[in-house]
């Protein structure tokens, strides 16, 4: 790990307090995490149709693909300084510059430079959500992979993971190795005496009671498993650990964990701590010293010290979510002490935590990886901070081996680095990994880009660059606008609703909710717009449906309860959560509501009526007003069908009278917004990337060339440079211009369907099957859609070549245009 990165990556250090600082002010009080993405899909069965999503993006590789329509790059917007959800980090022990950052719905990310720069290795598999990484000792080469976040609930989690990978040349190529249906996993190991022993502690599937939980076992490399250790269908292993040198001695957590809809319990008598002296054939559970009410144990986290084995630590919360305590153990788990855990930060949700690190070169030194970050140096007696100014809710540790004193820590907000143990650190700003909810360009001037995101803010770059984005309004970030006419009047949200206001480019923002009733209820993504026609005209959607005529100053509402009404249970429905104005006629107003009500009004809101009745009872999305018929409006809908052949997206030309379905070769997935560009084509964001259509829906096209299976959750149509703009849960954002019409049908006589030789590529590549002869451009662009190299050729002979040798290992995207077409193709750079 090079000290120089270290240095360089302080100056960001501010603003990353800064960042903290806002979001605590905003939240006042820190919240639970919100199972918003759950409760979208899962209205109102509350239940997810677990494969409907790895059938989808099964359906999307078999498409025919149209070369014209995939030839246009998706180019990054950022940011990488922000960060997003960070669920595991590993480093080999044979290379400190080199290390991998598992994410809670990006993928992973490795960096051969101590994080300079990061590549995505994951992006060809359907799940990108991680749970847990591994690295062989004797090949670190060779990588394990257990997909699906374990931290229950909140955030990104709203799809368990497929299973666990290999890969056995540093993550360029992955093979499935199988447990599919084990939900999340929360920790795999790979036997330090044999590479094809792997143990794996899987939570299960998370909102359903399931025997696929436990300790599964494979000593064939994953070509057949055995699950050792079975505690109950609603207690799976949170956390393992490996005897360093004896690695028949395990060490597994479990944990009591039940979801539904309403209702969390976390923790109950499946909650324990166990262990086994034969490589995982039997198991006793652990309880001298430790806590026994088999009611109130909640999640757990076990350590083992490599420095002296027979030492362990324990973090235990309660079914609460409060501190049980730390516990340590000196004779390898026979017997436990409690240690003082009163100087531990109490937040009361410590199932979202990781829970006990050990320094690697002292058995004493320990780190409660928590909601900040507190540091031991007496086996648990005493605590001070550690890791001052990062962001809050910590998930992964790692150290440098060598007792170097350089140690990396993963929580929401990113990636920190430490040179010295902790006492300091700085941002490693370079991960795309934002977890955007909403997405805004400032109509005047498109380097102004803004984003709500999960845990991180409202976030903006005024610069249009990815790596100088910077928090201006607290809290988890939703939607945010800017005046069209006046580019310093910016409206921004954070969660249930809260909304101000800056007129003076973000340097300040004032509370706008005069007049909206605080007993009205609000969506955790409330949503606003402008009037299209006059922007000081403005509307705010809880169950009813708020205007303001003076751009914030006060509300009044002009609809009545649009919803069903509130319901039963500790999680809000009965709320607006999409709004749309007519820009041909301001009086035409649509809302969408998360109980599957759609209404419009024609009269600016003097009177309402329900279109929906014919509509699905899923939570709606998007609804559209058509920017060239009043008459016209698209509705789009979250969740699944079951058994029904309702779709996801409709269309009605008579004011909601009568709708059509427009999803016909869509495959089952929720839509989670539409657009319309000047063309005629609709553009759709989905859980698995985004569709065009020039055929008012007769036949969908993927749009998503360079960009993984990764939830997209907003858009937003740059009119002025006619960019695409998508935000993504979990990979950022990007932008595509459809300055032109990219569903034109071009003439492809002069450009038959390139080969690329040889693919994987190591120093050269032949481009061939040229029909005709002549001047071409190609293009090298990266994972992320950044240009790394670009060459004007000419083809001779039906072939071009292109010098390789110099770009990085990975996935790259070469890009062949002539005069009269354009492709793109994938390779492999080894």
């Amino acid at each position: 790990m090079k000290y120089f990165l270290l240095f360089c990556l302080g100056i960001n250090l501010f603003a990353c307090d800064s960042s903290k600082g806002l979001k605590i002010a905003a939240e006042n009080s820190k919240e639970l995490p919100h199972d918003f993405m759950f409760m979208q899909r899962a209205y109102p069965s509350g239940e997810l149709k677990m494969n409907a999503r790895k059938e989808a993006i099964q359906w999307k590789k078999e498409q025919p693909q149209n070369r014209e329509v995939l030839a246009d790059i998706w180019e990054f917007v950022g940011p990488i300084n922000i960060g997003g959800r960070v669920t595991d980090i590993e480093i080999p022990i044979d290379d400190d510059d080199t290390y991998y950052v598992g994410t809670a719905s990006g993928g992973i990310f490795k960096t051969e430079d101590a994080g300079s720069t990061f590549n995505p290795i994951f992006d060809e598999q359907e799940m990108l959500s991680i749970g847990d990484i591994a690295i062989s000792r004797n090949n670190t080469q060779t990588i394990w992979v257990g997909t699906g976040e374990v931290n229950a609930g909140g955030g990104s989690l709203a799809y368990d993971g497929d299973g666990v990978y290999a890969s056995t040349d540093g993550g360029i190529s992955w093979e499935s190795k199988g447990l599919e249906n084990v939900g999340s996993i929360g920790k795999i190991m790979i036997d330090p005496n044999n590479e094809n022993v792997i143990l794996v502690g899987a939570m299960g599937p998370l909102f359903r009671d399931d025997t696929n939980r436990g300790v599964y076992k494979t000593t064939d490399g994953g070509a057949s498993w055995q699950q050792v250790l079975f505690i109950s269908d609603v207690a799976g292993i949170i956390d393992m650990a490996q005897h360093p040198t004896d690695s028949d001695i395990l060490y597994a957590a479990s944990w009591h964990r039940i979801r539904t809809p309403n209702n969390r319990i976390y923790g109950g008598e499946g909650s324990g701590l166990w262990r086994s002296f034969d490589g995982g054939d039997t198991w006793v559970e652990m309880t001298v010293g430790l806590p026994s009410d088999p009611d109130d144990k909640g999640r757990i986290s076990i350590a083992v010290s490599e420095s002296n084995p027979n030492v362990l630590y324990a973090r235990y919360a309660d079914a609460a979510g409060d501190i049980q305590g730390v516990y340590r153990s000196s004779n390898g788990g026979l017997t436990w002490q409690q240690r003082n855990s009163n100087q531990l930060t109490n937040v009361g949700f410590h199932w979202w935590f990781r829970g006990i690190f050990v320094d690697p070169t002292d058995e004493n030194t320990i780190y409660n990886v928590d909601f900040e970050v507190e540091k031991s140096t007496d086996g648990g007696q005493n605590w001070v901070g550690a890791f001052p100014g990062v962001h809050v809710d910590q998930h992964a540790m790692a150290f440098v081996a060598g007792g170097t004193g350089e140690v990396l820590l993963g929580n929401d907000g990113g990636l920190y680095a430490s040179a010295n143990d902790g006492l300091s650190s700085s941002k490693i700003n370079t991960l795309p990994i934002t977890q955007f909810y909403r997405f805004h360009v400032d109509a005047q001037d498109d380097a102004k880009v803004y984003g709500g995101a999960q845990d991180n803010n409202t976030v903006r770059t005024t610069t249009g660059s990815i790596d100088d984005w910077a928090a201006i309004y607290g809290g988890d970030g939703f939607q945010s606008l800017v005046d069209p006419l006046n580019t310093n009047v910016i409206y921004a949200l954070f969660q249930r609703g809260n909304l101000a206001k800056s007129t003076n480019n973000g340097a300040s923002f004032t509370t706008a909710l005069n007049g909206i009733s605080s007993g009205d209820r609000k969506n955790w993504d409330t949503p606003i717009a402008f009037d299209p026609a006059n922007s000081q005209n403005l509307f705010y959607g809880a169950n009813r449906l708020y205007k303001t005529t003076n751009a914030a100053g006060n509300w009044t509402a002009i609809s009545p309860d649009l919803t069903g009404g509130a319901q039963a249970g500790n999680l809000t429905f009965g709320t607006i959560t999409t709004i749309s104005v007519s820009p041909i006629n301001s009086d035409i107003i649509y809302v969408g509501t998360d109980d599957g009500n759609v209404s419009i009004t024609q009269d600016g809101g003097a009177t309402w009526n329900n279109i929906s009745p014919v509509l699905p009872n899923r939570w709606v999305t998007s609804v559209l007003a058509d920017r060239e018929a009043t008459e016209t409006v698209y509705a789009t809908f979250s969740g699944y069908r079951y058994g029904e052949d309702e779709g996801h997206i409709y269309k009605s030309d008579d004011n909601g009278a009568s709708w059509e379905t427009i999803d016909a070769n869509l495959p089952d997935v929720p839509v989670n917004d539409i657009l319309k560009d000047r063309y005629g084509n609709l553009f759709i964001a989905t859980d698995i990337g985004v569709f065009v259509t020039g055929d008012e829906g007769a036949t969908w096209q993927a749009l998503d060339e360079n960009i993984p299976s990764v939830v997209v959750t907003d858009m937003n149509l740059h009119e002025a440079t006619e960019y695409l703009y998508i935000a993504t849960y979990g990979r950022s954002s990007y932008k595509l211009n459809i300055a032109e019409d990219i569903l034109a049908t071009n003439d492809l006589s002069t450009l038959a369907e390139i080969v690329i030789a040889p693919n994987p590529v190591t120093e050269r590549i032949q481009i061939k099957n040229f029909e005709v002869d002549g001047p071409v451009v190609i293009s090298v662009f990266d994972a992320l859609g950044r240009k790394i190299v670009s060459e004007k050729n000419t083809i001779l002979n039906g072939s071009v070549e292109m010098i390789v040798a110099e770009i990085p290992r990975g996935v790259y995207y070469v890009q062949v245009v002539s005069s009269s077409s354009r492709q793109v193709q994938k390779i492999i750079k080894k």
